[in-house]
């Protein structure tokens, strides 16, 4: 299907998003192989986790759905995962496919995990290489899916440097090290989104981080819990980039998951002049959550800190709408890592943005923005949903009406988006693939 967006006057809301999609997948992972049972509140019923949810199903884990975002988990325990009856369809899902590879190279059956076309493309050696070197056995297509884990191998932990930072690469090995003789390290060269360290000590693992480094303890067995799935930081990140781009709103964003980690969305338009406030600031599990308060804002470019990178790399489709909002040049590097994302991100919105009518010149790692008018036209979403979104995002401010092609993955992470925006302003139609206005 396809969107087609008219010029559109946000107003005023206090909304919710969808749950945090990290979280939700790490909490299926985490407490099917526990002891006891895992409530999950909060879950995102999104395509991406369902296919985690019905993986393990498959091997054998019993999970009641009580409603949509309510999940109760019968852990398995650690060995107690039993071979599926056929390959694991892990749909369009990266993370599923990367976290679980760690997973199950220490399980005593064969399996195989594939993907959509987009996943089939995808680079998968930053992890089979590590595992393979903890003793797993793992066959793929040339360095892609599918890939076929073979049971019964002996782990062992390692000491392992990131090459490039990855909270991927690094929870695979941590799920990994569950199933290991010795010690796990990793070090990585940027702090990353550590999601999986506090889930793995909410549920009474031994994790230590100290200066970069992430130890895990050898033959570690996890206890079920309570899991409350924050909202999505990365899906309230077009919502706020919508306010901030509107003429005159303030829009609250109820229940956010603010994890230091990730949020570096967060500064980056703060320190374009950004109007955003965090509100009544609670942790009531593991994970820190507030109510994010926005308001319409003049954004000026500049240069952006790669440092922040990787505490914003999902977020940076948004960053480039951002930019070709602003008054003033945005330069963006150390991106790299966004070029093999579900797309090539930073030709993706540089295609977008130019089509547009914003200047865009892309680098290696990075790109330079210059602050423009968004006209009207049809861009491509290259199948990506942070993509089809972060141009939705856009479409709303431009000058005539815009058809952005390819939006079915929109469903991946972030389920009603269409009719969350129309709700608060969004002049938005969903066509049919291919059709015209």
């Amino acid at each position: 299907m396809d969107f087609l967006v008219n010029p559109s006057l946000l107003h005023s809301a206090t909304v919710a998003v969808p749950g945090d999609k990290s979280i939700s997948h790490r909490a299926l992972m985490l407490g099917s192989i526990a002891e006891g049972s895992t409530k999950i509140t909060g879950f995102l019923a999104g395509e991406d986790c369902l296919a985690t949810l019905a993986a393990f199903r498959a091997m054998g884990v019993r999970i009641d759905a009580r409603d949509s975002t309510t999940l109760l988990i019968d852990g398995a325990g650690r060995g107690g995962l039993l071979k599926p009856g056929s390959d694991l369809d892990l749909g369009n899902s990266g993370t599923a496919m990367r976290l679980m590879c760690g997973l199950l190279a220490g399980q005593a059956f064969d399996c195989t995990l594939k993907g959509d076309a987009s996943l089939s493309t995808r680079p998968m050696n930053r992890v089979v290489d590590p595992l393979v070197k903890m003793g797993a056995r793992i066959d793929s297509n040339s360095g892609k899916p599918p890939l076929t884990l073979y049971g019964g191998q002996t782990l062992r932990g390692i000491e392992y440097r990131l090459p490039v930072a990855s909270a991927q690469v690094k929870s695979c090995l941590l799920l990994a090290g569950l199933y290991a003789q010795g010690e796990t390290r990793i070090f990585e060269p940027a702090i990353t989104r550590d999601h999986t360290e506090r889930m793995l000590r909410a549920m009474g693992a031994d994790v230590e981080t100290t200066s970069g480094w992430i130890q895990l303890a050898a033959s570690q067995l996890l206890t079920g819990t309570a899991i409350e799935v924050p909202g999505d930081l990365s899906s309230a990140a077009f919502i706020m980039l919508a306010a901030l781009l509107a003429d005159d709103a303030e829009v609250l964003i109820e229940g956010v998951g603010v994890n230091p980690t990730r949020s570096g969305v967060i500064d980056v338009l703060r320190g374009m002049g950004a109007d955003i406030e965090l509100l009544n600031c609670r942790e009531p599990g593991f994970e820190p959550i507030a109510d994010i308060r926005v308001r319409s804002s003049r954004l000026v470019g500049g240069p952006v800190d790669p440092g922040l990178v990787s505490l914003a790399i999902d977020e940076f489709p948004v960053l480039f709408v951002a930019a070709a909002a602003a008054s003033g040049v945005t330069r963006f590097s150390g991106i790299g890592e966004l070029r093999v994302k579900e797309s090539d991100r930073i030709a993706a919105m540089a295609s977008g943005l130019r089509t547009m009518g914003i200047q865009v010149d892309e680098t290696a790692d990075g790109a330079t923005v210059v602050g423009g008018t968004f006209a009207g036209g049809e861009v491509d979403s290259y199948g990506d949903h942070r993509i089809a979104m972060a141009l939705t995002i856009a479409a709303m401010s431009a000058s005539g009406p815009v058809t952005i092609r390819d939006v079915d993955t929109v469903a991946t992470s972030y389920p009603g988006f269409a009719d969350q925006m129309t709700e608060i302003g969004a002049s938005l139609r969903i066509l049919p693939a291919g059709a015209t206005a």
